[in-house]
């Protein structure tokens, strides 16, 4: 794994090793973050479910002003604060060490309000998908402008709507796919 572009341009991540961690493809995370654009620059980004912590790194290294990264397993924290001080990321960067609901809940007590939330569970755990999807349709941590990002298997067919939030893009790559969702028009 590296980095794909920005500050931290081609510099080497650890993987997870012997931890059940599937981290995004250097593939996918690049094909993402050529949709995201000059948008990252100076954005607040949520990387939940964060794992090694390359989808939140590759977002400070292409410029955001803030990364949250939620990780609740303590091994894999730490494999993701490995990453973190072996580029010598230190500010600009917050470790929430918690289940991905209970990170957003933290976030939202602080009045936070996330450009983008990036989430990409265990594919396995679909009832994962459908909590955080959920609770974040709920919240108040998007603006219209805010944008969900979901990491899922191509054979998980989310919902296209919630409550406020609509599917308005999908992107197929191999067994991955990658949901955009907003917070719907006002009708």
């Amino acid at each position: 794994m590296r980095v794909i572009a920005g500050k931290f341009r081609s510099r080497r991540l650890s993987g997870p090793g012997a931890l059940r961690v599937r981290p995004t493809s250097d593939r996918l995370r690049e094909t993402l973050f050529n949709v995201l654009g000059d948008a990252v620059r100076d954005s607040f980004f949520v990387d939940l479910y964060a794992g090694t912590g390359a989808i939140g790194i590759e977002a400070v290294s292409r410029g955001a002003r803030e990364v949250v990264f939620v990780e609740k397993h303590a091994a894999t924290a730490r494999l993701l604060r490995k990453n973190l001080d072996a580029l010598e990321i230190r500010s600009g960067i917050e470790l929430i060490g918690a289940d991905a609901v209970e990170g957003l809940e933290r976030l939202m007590a602080r009045h936070i309000v996330a450009d983008f939330i990036f989430l990409d569970p265990p594919y396995e755990r679909t009832d994962e998908y459908q909590r955080a999807l959920e609770f974040i349709d709920a919240s108040r941590l998007l603006v219209p402008v805010s944008r969900v990002i979901v990491e899922h298997s191509s054979a998980e067919n989310l919902p296209d709507r919630f409550g406020r939030i609509e599917r308005v893009r999908v992107l197929e790559q191999g067994d991955a796919t990658l949901s955009f969702y907003r917070l719907m028009a006002a009708a």
